[in-house]
């Protein structure tokens, strides 16, 4: 097939495009005419430049492709009120699927989050099958955008698009510029992390979750989701895990999340006060952790013989190595 993968610069995209092309299909990547294609110089692909904000102009970046994977979604960056997020979100997504009803697709791939599904509430594993019955009461814009989305794909799918959702866990990998989730592992290996925030995590490498976004577009059953997933692990266990791998004494303080809210949420305030572009720890990293739980992907093993590679062990060093490499840890002693 031909696939195209929007959102290719970031992690969980190049390593969708990398499965693309390692899965013997053509890779197509969507971009905007502002993106640094120097993170794409290792992949061979055709070259589409796309304002995702025109219609028109994604519909004549999807001629000829078969199937698209979306890893680009709007996700928010700065605070700001929750609704404003959504609303942009939304915006962009109505764009990008509004142009797919143009084009003949077998399959369109929407890469969702995890925090879109609640907790079990029996305290079992998370599946597919967790829904929220209504708007999450919890105002975090991330996940308020993630759910929305989320939702939006389930109704542009019930109007005949073949849409299919496909939620990886927690990424770490290669080509995490930023960084996003891997900023756990450089502030452990760089001893900038004196505590951690409690809760529970499932964690894959990036390269399994692309290539199991990839095996949605194949073989993924329309309107369905599909969860990615690794191992499941403690945040005790994953940060002591990262600071051995690493050479470093784990973080010793146990953040609660009650006040974990209330640092993030002085900090964002902060931040916009003094115009700061970053905080130490904001409302979605809080809300991630609040939200994260233990998962269960044997729905994409049974259908699609979707398995993990990398051990959890592995994933960490592989991020190590090119975390050093790429200039992000200042040191590393094995």
């Amino acid at each position: 097939m031909k696939i195209a993968v929007i959102g290719a610069t970031g992690m969980i995209g190049h390593h969708t495009a990398n499965a693309v092309i390692e899965r013997n299909h053509e890779l197509i990547i969507l971009r905007r005419s502002s993106s640094n294609t120097e993170k794409l110089k290792d992949l061979v692909y055709v070259d589409r430049i796309v304002d995702f904000n025109d219609r028109k102009s994604i519909t004549q970046g999807l001629i000829g492709v078969d199937a698209v994977i979306h890893c680009g979604a709007y996700y928010p960056t700065i605070p700001r009120y929750w609704k404003e997020d959504v609303k942009l979100a939304s915006e962009q997504m109505e764009n990008f699927y509004e142009a797919c009803k143009d084009i003949p697709l077998h399959k369109i791939v929407y890469v969702g989050a995890a925090i879109a599904l609640p907790k079990h509430p029996e305290g079992e594993n998370g599946t597919e099958e967790m829904v929220y019955s209504s708007t999450p009461q919890n105002k975090n814009p991330y996940l308020q955008v993630k759910y929305e989305l989320e939702e939006m794909a389930k109704q542009y799918a019930s109007k005949g698009l073949p849409v299919v959702i496909g939620i990886p866990s927690m990424c770490f990998g290669e080509y995490d510029y930023g960084p996003s989730t891997g900023r756990l592992i450089v502030d452990i290996s760089n001893e900038n992390l004196p505590a951690y925030i409690e809760g529970n995590r499932n964690v894959i490498y990036a390269g399994d979750a692309g290539r199991g976004l990839v095996m949605a577009a194949e073989k993924g059953r329309i309107s369905e989701r599909y969860l990615f997933t690794g191992t499941n692990v403690s945040m005790k266990n994953l940060t002591k895990l990262i600071a051995d791998l690493s050479g470093v004494e784990p973080p010793k303080k146990k953040i609660p999340l009650p006040i974990a809210k209330v640092i993030a949420h002085f900090l964002e305030f902060k931040a916009k006060i003094f115009k700061e572009e970053k905080v130490k720890l904001d409302s979605t990293a809080v809300a991630v952790m609040a939200l994260g739980q233990f998962l269960d992907g044997s729905k994409a093993r049974h259908e699609f013989g979707f398995t993990q590679s990398e051990t959890l062990e592995e994933t960490i060093k592989r991020s190590l190595t090119w975390f050093f490499n790429e200039g992000y840890i200042n040191k590393r002693d094995r």
